[in-house]
């Protein structure tokens, strides 16, 4: 890597950003397109990250990655509906005039907070001693802790998706050309498959007959015939996981547990 001890070199950074739904993107800020590792990095001159810190530790050092939106592929919708939240990013500096050349790894991380300032924005890098500071252990609670038909649910969710289309939208209610019983799927979650809400999720608060109704209305119009995929939701109550599911094993709550109201309890 002599190229960066010259007196007049050719540096550029690349990022390299996977979102959450798959999606990967490449930007550069040098002021032309560069083909690299199969991935078209795009030329983005006002994206610049902060001061990099360079350690054998963990942390990240605070980077923050700032950019003008000049690209059709990363725009303002989509920053304000979250898709770029979580994201993983790559961060190295490389000659552009030989970009196959070993590159000066920086940063790699996710993507925090993510805000506009003056008509830009500007992402935290989150980095792995992020993760130390979760919480380590479960705390007790009445309700259950897991998500229906994850690992530690274990309730088989075949059967419990489906694919529907959208027939209309009124504020929060969304009619579906299909019918199910009643709170089917209430606190259960759409993910939006086409439209401008596509790679989307809204979570469901109630359902009835053919309406599904939304915790909050989806950030982009609705036409008819926009599919989405619904999943069935739970409560997390214990008689649900008992009489719904006949799943009271696997239930990770103690709804039996006295709680903090024990002291304040009159005697009956």
């Amino acid at each position: 890597m002599a190229w960066y001890q010259e007196d007049l070199t050719s540096l550029a950074f690349f990022w390299r950003l996977t979102r959450r739904d798959g999606v990967r993107l490449g930007f550069t800020s040098h002021d032309r397109d560069v083909w690299l590792d199969g991935l078209l990095y795009r030329a983005a001159p006002g994206m610049s990250p902060s001061a990099v810190e360079m350690s054998d530790g963990l942390e990240t050092s605070g980077v923050d990655i700032a950019g003008a939106i000049t690209t059709t592929l990363m725009t303002h919708d989509d920053l304000h509906a979250g898709r770029w939240d979580g994201a993983q990013l790559h961060l190295s500096a490389r000659d552009w005039s030989q970009p196959a050349q070993e590159p000066v790894f920086l940063a790699a991380g996710a993507l925090g907070s993510i805000r506009m300032e003056d008509g830009r924005f500007v992402a935290e890098l989150t980095g792995p001693e992020d993760g130390l500071e979760a919480l380590a252990g479960c705390e007790t609670s009445p309700m259950c802790r897991a998500s229906l038909g994850d690992k530690r649910c274990r309730v088989d969710m075949a059967g419990r998706r489906k694919t529907v289309q959208i027939a209309s939208l009124t504020g929060h209610d969304v009619t579906v050309y299909a019918t199910f019983a009643d709170g089917a799927y209430a606190y259960g979650r759409l993910r939006w498959i086409s439209g401008a809400n596509a790679g989307l999720d809204s979570w469901i608060d109630a359902s009835a007959s053919n309406v599904l109704t939304l915790r909050s209305a989806p950030l982009f119009p609705v036409t008819s015939g926009t599919q989405v995929e619904i999943t069935q939701g739970c409560d997390l109550r214990h008689e649900t996981c008992v009489s719904r599911f006949g799943n009271a094993a696997n239930f990770r709550g103690e709804p039996h547990l006295p709680g903090n109201d024990l002291l304040t309890r009159y005697a009956s």
